[in-house]
């Protein structure tokens, strides 16, 4: 029989978020490396050379990951056997652990937890509370998985009630393109079978926090019909040809991870959640013994990549465009920012529009002409830092206010996170403005290139205050020129047709 005390189960849960938010798992690190040596498509290449270089940093200087640091995940595995020296409920340690992790004055993370979410969306503050799922197991210790999982990732996640003569594999095949590129891959899709509804949701999350072990798995082969089905959609869902960010390549998934339960005659749940390039969890086990101790992996785990846009990216100066230079810019091409750029994404957004179409116009210190707004809320800085880390959210949730921001303020574009929608790609063709994309998950390598940070308004939103940057050689991608053509179409037209061994199913 073990005793589990407060102190030691809110210190391992404290520690454990510190720890996944700095240093990426190995056997991603490794993934990661093995598809940036195959990759061929440059663009691709590039990406994932950031990813690399991001997560190299990040375990060097003990800062997030992502600006998203996740909603907290935690599934319990309690010993019948287990004891509890604590005067808190296991919820209420939890959250204390999660309070004190993301208000760490070393590294703070972002607080992204909103409550009343179907009303006045009120940020928590700190991050609280997790979500858990507590089983109750034979044995005598507590074993703990625990993830912070972003919201552009979990925002592509997808059910299906499939009939039971109903073929898995070309439901996944069909739905995969649909997701686009928010979630940034290439990560790991977690699938989940069987069950209920919820349970299927579930299994899929669970799955997303399994080790990559695909090339394994080809080494040996498949024993399983859940290893053959795994099998499957790894070759066929990389030959969709989507690539790193979208871009078009070949690895769209470092792995597929699959998970099944038994499930009423009638039905075939069938879910999955895709686990992002910021992947983040980690599994530990207590047995009484004190607090978990995470070892700290070693640096030489981590290849050493060479990246340097300057020698071939376009320079680009913010407080002298026009739409004149911009129109010249070409889908798919490097350039490198310095100058003056604002920032907003959704409640920001809402604000602007509600402003502009009461007649109040935009708030003071507020002037968009012939300027840049880039989708992201920061990471608050901690010593010396400008700003925290500070990568590009979602751009397609700012489709809907797309055109009015473009036909009323005086934007030249928007710089974001994968694709944007029908809608949006109206409106840039329509205003002859462009769309840039930075790589979601390389957020402490882009905040490197921010070297001013302050708030101009709409302070009490926090991190989705609108701030101006001024930024120095901040690199992105042109992902919509003026006329309307975007990369994430055309690449993985191309990469499919040059991998060539399956079509995509339309949805």
């Amino acid at each position: 029989m073990s005793t589990i005390r407060q102190d030691d189960f809110i210190q391992s849960i404290f520690e454990a978020l510190q720890y996944i938010s700095y240093y990426h798992p190995p056997d991603f690190i490794q993934a990661m490396h093995g598809a940036y040596l195959r990759e061929e498509n440059q663009a691709a290449k590039d990406a994932i050379a950031q990813i690399l270089i991001n997560s190299r940093l990040c375990a060097e200087g003990h800062r997030p990951i992502c600006q998203d640091t996740g909603i907290v995940t935690v599934f319990l595995k309690i010993g019948m056997k287990v004891q509890w020296q604590a005067d808190l409920s296991v919820v209420a340690m939890i959250n204390e652990g999660v309070r004190r992790a993301y208000m760490h004055p070393d590294n703070v993370l972002r607080a992204s937890l909103l409550s009343d979410p179907a009303g006045k969306r009120l940020n928590t503050g700190d991050n609280t509370p997790a979500v858990i799922h507590m089983e109750v197991v034979p044995g005598e210790k507590l074993e703990i998985d625990i993830a912070a999982k972003g919201g552009g990732s979990e925002a592509k996640a997808k059910f299906a009630m499939l009939n039971p003569s109903d073929d898995i594999a070309d439901w996944v095949l069909k739905t995969v393109p649909t997701m686009g590129a928010g979630w940034c891959p290439p990560g790991i899709l977690g699938i989940g079978i069987g069950g209920t509804a919820e349970k299927a949701m579930l299994l899929a999350k669970q799955a997303c926090m399994e080790s990559i072990d695909i090339q394994e798995l080809k080494t040996r082969g498949a024993h399983t019909a859940l290893e053959v089905l795994r099998l499957e959609l790894f070759e066929k869902v990389n030959a969709l040809g989507i690539g790193a960010q979208g871009l078009g390549g070949l690895t769209t998934v470092l792995d597929i991870k699959i998970k099944d339960y038994p499930t009423h005659a009638a039905n075939k749940p069938v879910a999955i959640i895709p686990n992002c390039a910021a992947t983040r969890h980690v599994h530990f086990v207590l047995d009484g013994t004190g607090a978990a101790e995470l070892p700290a992996p070693r640096l030489e785990d981590w290849p050493e990549i060479t990246w340097d846009p300057k020698t071939s990216a376009r320079r680009v100066d913010l407080d002298t465009l026009t739409q004149d230079t911009i129109a010249h810019w070409k889908p798919g091409e490097t350039l490198l920012l310095s100058g003056t750029l604002l920032t907003g994404r959704d409640a920001a957004h809402k604000r602007l529009v509600d402003r502009i179409e009461k007649g109040e116009g935009l708030p003071a210190h507020v002037d968009f002409t012939g300027k840049f707004i880039y989708y992201v809320g920061p990471v608050d800085p901690v010593r010396d830092e400008v700003v925290g880390p500070a990568g590009p959210t979602t751009a397609t949730r700012m489709d809907k206010f797309t055109e009015k921001l473009l036909a009323e303020t005086g934007l030249l574009g928007m710089i974001g996170k994968a694709e944007r929608g029908p809608a949006a790609i109206d409106a840039i063709k329509k205003h002859r403005v462009v769309y840039l994309m930075a790589v979601g998950g390389a957020a402490y390598l882009v905040s490197r290139a921010i070297r001013k940070a302050r708030v101009v308004a709409f302070e009490d939103l926090g991190m989705e205050a609108i701030h101006e940057f001024v930024v120095e050689d901040m690199p992105v991608t042109v992902a919509v020129d003026v006329r309307g053509e975007s990369v994430h179409r055309t690449g993985p037209e191309i990469w499919r047709a040059k991998i060539g061994k399956i079509a995509v199913i339309e949805p």
